[in-house]
């Protein structure tokens, strides 16, 4: 969506402010918009109001409804970590073709706080329910992500993440040796947690570095979430894929949660399901590197 020019709002933002009048009970008179990230998926827009209130707001288009619906409730789910931020939702709507989400707009930019946020996604991995999985099924990025929920960690992890992951790359004709590789580990699974029985923990789902960030008040803020229960250990690898939250991080988190020392090769099982996507999404070279993952995997075992 372009900038506000002096025609006045477009059928976008006027929809947009409607949606945010409807949900606050306060008219809002947008005066101004910029863009911001939003990732690789969707658009974004930080709106202000002549009153001065900020909103951000996230537009697709598409079939975009459904991924901001399981959006909004994965951030009202991870509502429950007392330690972090979480985005309060404001609506959801659409005009024409385009689909939004409208959340509070925070400040980020603060200092960084590795001890803050250890303590925060320790906190987050607390929260427990009976079953891995969830009530219902959302997105990992713009991919679909069931979450039928299972009383065993290494079926849940088997059938709903790599075997779903696995039909995917079958149906867009992935080669053949990686698919063969998949299944075997697929297979072999349970040989990764032989003396490792995680809990089902709530999981943000999708914790790169992205997603998570500093406030100017000091509070540690995380979002775009794909929220499940499962180990902790998902979490904790995807934020070493692109990056690594820092040995603060690392040692506040096992103050609360001591990491077992199996990690090491299961954090590479983990970041696996994550380039099974990203070959699904953006292809490139993430296919070969799912398969060199897999192979290594695969080794360990032996």
């Amino acid at each position: 969506m372009n900038q506000f020019d002096s025609t006045g709002p477009d059928a976008v933002t006027a929809a947009v402010a409607q949606c945010i009048a409807d949900h606050t009970g306060t008219p809002f008179e947008p005066t101004g918009s910029q863009a911001c990230s939003g990732g690789s998926i969707n658009q974004a827009q930080r709106f202000t109001g002549s009153d001065g209130r900020e909103f951000f707001v996230k537009l697709s288009g598409g079939h975009s409804a459904a991924m901001f619906a399981a959006e909004a409730r994965g951030l009202e789910e991870l509502k429950r970590c007392e330690r972090l931020k979480i985005p309060d939702v404001v609506g959801a709507g659409s005009s024409g073709g385009t689909q939004f989400l409208v959340m509070e707009n925070l400040a980020l930019g603060g200092r960084r706080d590795g001890v803050a946020l250890g303590h925060g996604i320790a906190d987050m991995h607390q929260k427990t329910r009976p079953r891995f999985g969830l009530d219902h099924d959302n997105f990992i990025g713009s991919t679909p992500q069931p979450n039928t929920e299972h009383d065993d960690w290494v079926s849940f992890y088997r059938d709903e993440r790599l075997g779903f992951q696995r039909r995917l790359a079958r149906e867009r004709g992935a080669a053949g040796s990686l698919l063969g590789a998949l299944e075997e580990l697929e297979a072999s699974l349970g040989g990764f947690f032989v003396d490792y029985q995680p809990a089902p923990s709530l999981l943000h789902g999708d914790l790169w570095s992205g997603n998570w960030g500093f406030l100017d008040d000091g509070r540690v803020t995380i979002f775009d979430p794909a929220v499940y229960y499962g180990d902790r250990e998902a979490d904790l690898a995807m934020m070493e894929l692109f990056g690594h939250p820092g040995q603060d991080f690392v040692a506040a988190y096992e103050e609360i949660l001591p990491i077992d020392p199996g990690y090491s090769v299961r954090r590479t099982l983990y970041n696996l399901y994550h380039i099974l996507n990203h070959d699904h999404l953006f292809g490139g070279g993430y296919g070969a590197q799912a398969e060199h993952m897999i192979r290594q995997l695969l080794s360990e075992l032996r």
